[in-house]
């Protein structure tokens, strides 16, 4: 019975004859298989029962039931579980040979190839015309003639000297013929680099190294139109009136130029020339950190978007009020430029080049020189008679100009109900012009005391007149689609209300309002500890929420926390016992 029992226990394999999955090691879907058959351990308790059979016999019969008990069920979970691990090494070892082969650009070697094997093809066959072309060109052999043998050797030289000459014609233009030959123009795909932190602060270096000697060149003419330096400021004044005097203006630039140049070479050669009106400051250049942590590089990044930021933000405004000068936005600006050219035009053709230049000459230097450093002395009078100046500050870019256009649509839409508020008479006498208007104030999903169930009077402040992007973060709600949800913080005079952008919330359950003073705790929040700064989100905690309410993800944090507790204190009179810090949880 004994022997009838270990047969029954030793059937199939045990737990511990599979391998550990610490220990086993990469193998593929063949290999796998492979190795699960392994030689059974015995331990030493069962080889104590096998040597004396005649033992305990309670101890044994209970092992063997234990064993018996397992199921072919377990035993294939651990063979499916062997093999999911080969599988996914099998696709981990897919991936890397993926990337090598993505690294390698095997593909790219070969379109290479075969543009280099059509381009030899391609002179083959110049190769074989060109020499076609020759056969045909040169002459027949003339026929053997019986006659004496001077003559046969007068055109053998003759031969001989028209193939040199045509050899020498080849070797000479062969070349430049060959370039006149038209070609389809090949079309190359630049690879882009991907986004690196390390990659975009060298190229931001590298652009302000680059642009040094224009900043340079520009604050030595600011510094000269100033009379940053009286003597030379005086010297340089006296010679550019001189050279316009005597029509020497233009060989002067280019003598000046000239002068530029050498210099330059001379410093390329290592001399020590440095010559600036304005003494130059040397930077601090900061040694490249080479293993920075998350937070330095997100901060590094931040800093360099933000210097990349404000630098296209002046490029584009630029850029804007150019196209804005000379596509009439503002007809009475782009009327004087207008009425300016006609006039240089006319001036073009009746007067002779000479005193045309002589007259824009004198009027620069005099406006350099004399003009300038008036205006810039005096602010007030170049805000009254500095006409490009005043040109151009005046000029709109485009987001004046929707501005503007909102303006003017929220007036026209405006005026007509406070009309007709003025012609009725139940109007209450303590209600203002302002607060007329605000009874037509609207969000894109309609009125906004309709939105939110207010009553009329309630509006937004002018603070947070078109809301504050954000996000709302629900922590009381276990469902994803309620615990965030995106949309515009408004604050009115006793309220706090988030509309919800979500194109499902059609009704006003979606949306957010919180009495004012109902609130009993309002911190600066820190969504994520890990990122540097004090955070982008603001938590409202009241009494009907286990939770505090968190609005995350607004870039003007400060700006709506600072409207927020100044209406609170408002609302409560006296200081509140409200906690006002930043939370790094």
């Amino acid at each position: 019975m004994l022997k009838r029992l270990d047969k029954i226990r030793f059937r199939g394999q045990k737990r511990d004859e599979f391998l550990d999955l610490a220990e086993s090691p990469n193998a593929s879907d063949s290999e796998c298989n492979d190795d699960l058959l392994m030689k059974p351990r015995v331990s030493l308790k069962d080889a104590e029962e096998l040597r004396d059979p005649a033992g305990p016999g309670s101890i044994s019969m209970a092992a063997a039931i234990q064993d018996y008990q397992r199921t072919e069920s377990d035993r294939l979970n651990e063979v499916k579980g062997h093999l999911e691990i080969a599988l996914l090494e099998k696709h981990f070892l897919q991936e890397e040979l993926r990337k090598l082969r993505e690294e390698t650009n095997v593909e790219t070697l070969k379109q290479e190839l075969e543009k280099e094997r059509s381009k030899r093809v391609d002179l083959e066959q110049k190769m074989n015309e060109i020499l076609k072309t020759r056969l045909e060109d040169s002459p027949p052999p003339p026929p053997k003639a019986h006659g004496p043998t001077v003559n046969g050797t007068g055109e053998k030289q003759k031969e001989s000297l028209s193939s040199k000459l045509w050899k020498w014609l080849y070797e000479r233009f062969g070349v430049y013929i060959e370039d006149f030959r038209f070609q389809p123009e090949e079309n190359t795909v630049e690879t882009e680099e991907p986004l690196s932190a390390k990659r975009l602060t060298e190229n931001m270096r590298r652009l302000k190294r680059g642009a040094k000697p224009v900043t340079n060149f520009m604050r030595n003419l600011s510094a000269l139109s100033s009379w940053h330096s009286v003597y030379t400021s005086a010297i340089a004044f006296i010679i550019y009136m001189n050279a316009v005097w005597h029509g020497w203006a233009i060989p002067m630039f280019l003598f000046l130029a000239i002068l530029r140049l050498s210099l330059n070479y001379l410093i390329a050669k290592g001399w020590r020339i440095q010559w600036s009106i304005v003494p130059e400051v040397s930077e601090p250049m900061e040694p490249p950190k080479e293993d920075l942590t998350v937070s330095e590089k997100f901060q590094l990044v931040l800093d360099v978007a933000q210097k990349a930021q404000n630098l296209f933000g002046k490029m584009s405004d630029v850029l804007e009020k150019i196209k804005n000068l000379f596509m009439w936005v503002q007809p009475e600006i782009t009327q004087k430029l207008y009425i300016g050219l006609w006039m240089a035009f006319i001036a073009s053709c009746l007067l002779p080049y000479k005193l045309l230049g002589f007259i824009i000459g004198l009027y620069a230097g005099i406006k350099f020189f004399i003009i300038d450093f008036l205006f810039k002395s005096c602010p007030k009078l170049r805000d009254k008679y500095d006409t490009p100046y005043i040109i151009w500050k005046s000029l709109p870019t485009d987001p004046q100009l929707k501005e503007r256009n909102s303006a003017t649509l929220n007036r026209r839409q405006i005026q007509p109900v406070v009309a007709r508020g003025s012609l009725g008479a139940g109007v209450p006498s303590g209600i203002g012009r302002e607060e007329e208007s605000g009874r037509a104030y609207s969000t894109k999903r309609g009125p906004f005391h309709e939105v939110f169930n207010l009553s009329e009077n309630e509006r937004p402040l002018p603070v947070c007149e078109n809301g504050w992007r954000c996000c709302l973060i629900n922590r009381d709600r276990k469902m994803p689609t309620d615990y965030i949800r995106n949309g515009v913080l408004y604050v009115t005079e006793n309220y706090l209300c988030f509309e919800s952008s979500s194109s499902r919330s059609t009704s006003s359950k979606k949306n957010k309002v919180i009495k004012l003073q109902d609130i009993t705790d309002i911190q600066k929040y820190k969504v994520l500890s890990v990122l540097p700064g004090s955070g982008m989100g603001i938590s409202i905690a009241t009494p009907s929420t286990q939770k505090p309410l968190v609005f995350g993800a607004m870039i003007h944090r400060d700006e709506a926390f600072d409207a927020i507790f100044s209406q609170y204190t408002k609302i409560i009179g006296s200081t509140p016992s409200i906690t006002v810090a930043n939370s790094e949880t």
